[in-house]
Order: structure tokens, then C-alpha cells, then sequence
């Protein structure tokens, strides 16, 4: 079983935003730090999942753990429901995806074991930045 934990982040709410994915297991370690623009930590938070489920499919994985510390995402998932329908159309792109895979399973876990992708993330808030500086020039 592959393990993939996931983690969006902003650098204000809405601001520059960035996800991060920490992929493991079956003898792989993979690292991505995505630069996502600016929006809000909630949209970061989605597009976190989304990126993470359009690399699994890339690399054909079948059999997935996703690790997340967002309540907000792990709740949507698993009522595969949103309060705020403004989230509806990326929990609907998440969830077409997850059905790609023979197996999905999230499970959220605290902040402190989500480590490796909060770095990920913040690293990408920064690309962002760096991305923009070289469009300057």
C-alpha cells in the first residue's frame, strides 16, 4: 500500500499557496512541492488532494492511504458532502478521482505527523514567489 500524505498552505488567507505531497511505501520516496497561486488555506487544502491524486494516477498506483491534517478535507471526503459550496466543484474532481483507484482510503492525523508535507508546502508558498520574480525579468 502506498501511504500519501498531503498538505496545502497560503501565506495569508487568500494569499500565495502551495501543496505539498509526501509519497511512500512499497521501497519509494517521493517528494513534490507544488506552487498553487493565490487563494485561501481551505482551497490550498483541496488542491493539495487533487495534485496528490493526479500524481498517483500518473505513476498507476492501485492501492492508496491518504494521510491529511485537514478536518475540513477529510470530512468532505468521507461524507463526500461540503457545508461551503464554493469547495463543491473541487471535492467533486477529488472524489472522480479517488474512484480511479482499486483502493482509496483518508484518514486524517495530527499536524505534528504531516511533517514532511507542511514543509512541502511552505517550499512551494516560496516558488510561488520565485516563479513571479522570474516572470519579472
Amino acid at each position: 500500500m502506498i501511504e500519501v500524505y498531503i498538505d496545502g498552505a497560503s501565506a495569508g488567507n487568500p494569499g500565495p499557496s502551495g501543496a505539498g505531497v509526501f509519497i511512500k511505501g512499497s521501497g519509494i520516496v517521493e517528494r513534490y512541492s507544488i506552487p498553487l497561486g493565490v487563494m485561501s488555506n481551505h482551497e490550498a487544502e483541496y488542491h493539495a488532494f487533487i495534485e496528490a491524486l493526479k500524481i498517483c494516477k500518473k505513476q498507476k498506483y492501485k492501492v492508496l492511504s491518504f494521510r491529511t491534517d485537514s478536518e475540513l478535507v477529510n470530512r468532505a471526503v468521507e461524507k463526500e458532502f461540503v457545508k461551503n459550496k464554493q469547495y463543491a466543484p473541487l471535492l467533486e474532481e477529488a472524489l472522480l478521482l479517488s474512484k480511479e483507484f482499486d483502493l482509496f482510503f483518508m484518514k486524517w492525523i495530527p499536524s505534528s505527523e504531516n511533517k514532511a508535507a507542511d514543509e512541502l508546502a511552505r517550499a512551494a508558498i516560496r516558488k510561488n514567489n520565485t516563479n513571479k520574480e522570474n516572470e519579472d525579468i
